[in-house]
């Protein structure tokens, strides 16, 4: 997979590092000279440009990348990047790192981002996550198609205690993506049981997760 990055500081590099160990091409675009730590990321192709220009872009042939990562520190160059590479450039995949929580509500299919990475946002919900059990914590935004990542710990009252996946009436609109048991990712299977403690991911819809909370964990246990 081609990815392109545009902003090569801490994050960018790190994002890129990670990628090029996963055997995908990375190119790292960045506008300031003295960020272009070529060294650090030796293997990524480096580009130095202004990835909010047009010209960069076609040179970088952006066109050509089946993801565009938005990571620079500033909101405002990573929407219009993410703008540019969707409706230009017609980039499958693009994702666009959020810095401040104010601006979250932008980085949405308007602005041709396909997935909002919020840091403060992630960080607290890595917290609650740590510590509730039985409520359903929403970890991640996918902005394409409004579903979220939902996380919940099944408390040991849990109706769903004891039963199969396979004969659990899910609500609509809510995919079981997997188990988490001491230490141990589950890829769920029918004839799975849950068990209390069991960490349950799911992708679901913001209108389904009401009844899967009632579903897994009713608010009066």
């Amino acid at each position: 997979m081609r990815v392109a990055i545009a902003g090569a500081g801490n994050v960018g590099r790190a994002i890129a590092k990670e990628l090029l160990e996963k055997g995908h091409q990375v190119i790292l675009i960045e506008r300031e000279p003295a960020a272009m730590k070529t060294s650090s990321v030796p293997d990524a192709e480096w580009v130095l440009a202004d990835a909010c220009e047009t010209e960069a872009l076609v040179d970088v042939g952006l066109d050509t990348c089946q993801v565009l990562i938005a990571a620079t520190g500033d909101d405002k160059v990573n929407l219009v990047v993410s703008l540019l590479g969707k409706t230009e450039y017609g980039v499958p995949r693009v994702v666009a790192r959020v810095n401040h929580p104010k601006n979250e509500w932008l980085f949405n299919e308007a602005w041709g981002v396909d997935v909002a990475v919020s840091t403060p946002r992630m960080l607290s919900a890595l917290v609650e996550e740590a510590v509730t059990v039985g409520d359903l914590v929403r970890l991640f935004t996918f902005r394409q198609g409004d579903a979220n990542l939902v996380e919940i710990t099944l408390p040991d009252a849990s109706p769903c205690v004891g039963k199969r996946v396979g004969d659990i009436a899910w609500p609509t609109d809510a995919a079981l993506s997997a188990i988490l048991r001491d230490g141990q990712v589950i890829s769920p299977t029918p004839d799975h049981s849950l068990e209390a403690g069991d960490e349950l991911l799911f992708v679901a819809t913001a209108d389904s997760e009401p009844a899967l909370q009632a579903k897994l964990a009713p608010r009066h246990l």
